[in-house]
């Protein structure tokens, strides 16, 4: 990690970082010790058995939350000397999201949803930028829909087209195709990837799916809280 951090190539590390949490059985451990650093334009799987701490990673990663110890940095900001709207202003900044229960906005159309995080970024001429990405995402006609008037597949579309609207340093998406039939969830794994492909983006995936973990460069394996294996994916 430390050559990478050197060398001015790592857009995200984690540096010792431990998680722990309060219980009635007394203090749990969720993540201890895990350390790594991701270059950017890597894509990157992160895998583990459920409660291996994958999602409390992601967390962490994004500055949603905070480690008990060690540290995180992100687009070259330390999160962990940020407050709650520091580590904001960096998500808004650097971050996409994708999430497995596609989180957009129901009194929003898809164009509105896809305008709203350029609008908040005081991005230039955000109608016009989202309007380009829902027609690369194949919605050029579906603009005024709402999310009730998509499907699954179009919702994720959506919220891949949402996501990338911003050009992020760096995209988590977890779980992207836990909702969805797997016809479709391949269709939306090989958009995001050549989204990726056309884009600086960093792309971090949080899946329990091995096919797709195979297709980025690199899986990181957790099993119950610690860091258990870091590899470049068989091409």
């Amino acid at each position: 990690m430390s050559d990478q951090l050197i060398n001015g190539t790592a857009v995200l590390a984690a540096n010792s970082v431990t998680k722990q949490v309060s219980s009635p059985e007394g203090t749990l451990t969720i993540l201890s010790d895990v350390s790594f650093a991701i270059d950017k334009g890597e894509t990157v799987a992160i895998v583990g058995a459920s409660g291996a701490g994958k999602s409390t990673l992601l967390a962490l990663l994004a500055g949603l939350d905070l480690p008990s110890s060690g540290e995180i940095s992100l687009n070259g900001e330390n999160l962990t000397n940020l407050d709650e709207d520091g580590r904001a202003a960096v998500r808004a900044a650097s971050v996409g999201f994708v999430f497995q229960s596609f989180h957009l906005v129901p009194s929003l159309n898809a164009l509105e949803n896809v305008m709203l995080p350029l609008e908040l970024a005081g991005k230039v001429e955000p109608r016009k930028v989202a309007l380009e990405i829902l027609q690369q995402v194949g919605l050029g006609e579906r603009w005024s829909h709402y999310p009730a008037q998509l499907s699954g597949g179009e919702k994720q579309r959506v919220a891949i087209a949402r996501a990338f609207a911003t050009e992020p340093a760096v995209l988590f998406a977890d779980e992207p195709t836990g909702n969805l039939d797997s016809n479709t969830g391949d269709h939306i794994i090989d958009l995001m990837f050549t989204l990726n492909r056309n884009s600086s983006t960093t792309l971090i995936l949080v899946t329990h799916d091995q096919s797709l973990a195979a297709r980025c460069d690199r899986v990181i394996g957790l099993d119950a809280g610690l860091l258990v294996s870091d590899e470049k994916a068989a091409s």
